[in-house]
């Protein structure tokens, strides 16, 4: 089967996040959106509301991956830097663009609020860039190059998130299947390592478990083929067998004795 492999990174911008007042859940939300479409989430990064560390981050993920989303730092405040860092790490300038303009003198004309020069700074954006629409408060995120800039309010993300998704080119899907382990990883470590070193097209993955002063872990594996992840997941169930039967003979030894 000819698999797609389209890669993706998740660039969360704002001092609030790196301080803990904001607790993010912007990174989880387009993880899982990512995953049903079969885009593979390979990096995070968290930075501070500093153009120069955005522009540093963003030139680095957008040349190494397929698409770059970003999130926060397009607001109305001083410190809402992020259409400026775009701006500069495309070399290109960052303007108030016309359309944003009209949308958002629109809204608050509705709202009879006035439109002032610190809103106006929702509507500066990268010269070429396009449109993310924002059906939750006007003001858009955009678009440029492979970089998707959205912003950091949840509500306002996971729309823009909604938008985007389809106009996405996706991969083939990762599937998965959980295989559940009465041990330990200190007890499946090596046999473990063994098979992923057998299966190379899947990923496995352990996850321990501490439940009644009782370690156990959950084994998943994951790959872009079923046959494969079965054959995987036999060999993992065939390696909990050994590991019964070595215990259950050991404690044989033991009552004989």
């Amino acid at each position: 089967m000819n698999q797609q492999i389209v890669t993706a990174a998740i660039l969360a911008i704002g001092d609030e996040l790196l301080s803990g007042r904001t607790k993010d859940k912007n990174i989880g939300h387009l993880a899982d959106m990512l995953l049903l479409a079969g885009i593979d989430l390979k990096e995070v990064r968290i930075v501070a509301d500093d153009e120069e560390a955005i522009v540093e981050a963003l030139n680095a993920l957008r040349t190494k991956y397929d698409y770059v989303f970003t999130s926060g730092g397009i607001g109305p405040t001083h410190d809402d830097v992020t259409a400026d860092a775009v701006s500069k790490a495309f070399g290109v300038a960052c303007a108030h663009d016309e359309k944003a303009m009209t949308l958002l003198a629109d809204m608050y004309k509705r709202r009879e609020l006035e439109f002032t020069e610190a809103r106006q700074r929702m509507a500066r954006m990268p010269v070429g860039a396009t449109h993310i629409p924002n059906p939750v408060s006007t003001a858009p995120g955009f678009v440029i190059g492979n970089v998707y800039v959205m912003a950091g309010v949840p509500q306002v993300f996971q729309a823009m998130v909604d938008a985007v998704i389809p106009t996405l080119r996706t991969g083939t899907p990762v599937l998965s299947v959980a295989v559940s382990c009465p041990y330990g990883e200190g007890d499946i470590g090596t046999p473990l390592a063994a098979i992923q070193k057998a299966h190379p097209e899947t990923s496995i993955g352990s996850y321990p478990r501490y439940v009644g002063q009782k370690f156990s872990t959950e084994i998943v594996v994951r790959g872009r083929s079923q046959a494969v992840i079965e054959a995987a997941a036999a060999d993992v169930e065939a390696m909990i067998d050994g590991i019964r039967r070595e215990r259950a003979v050991g404690e044989n030894h033991s009552a004989e004795a």
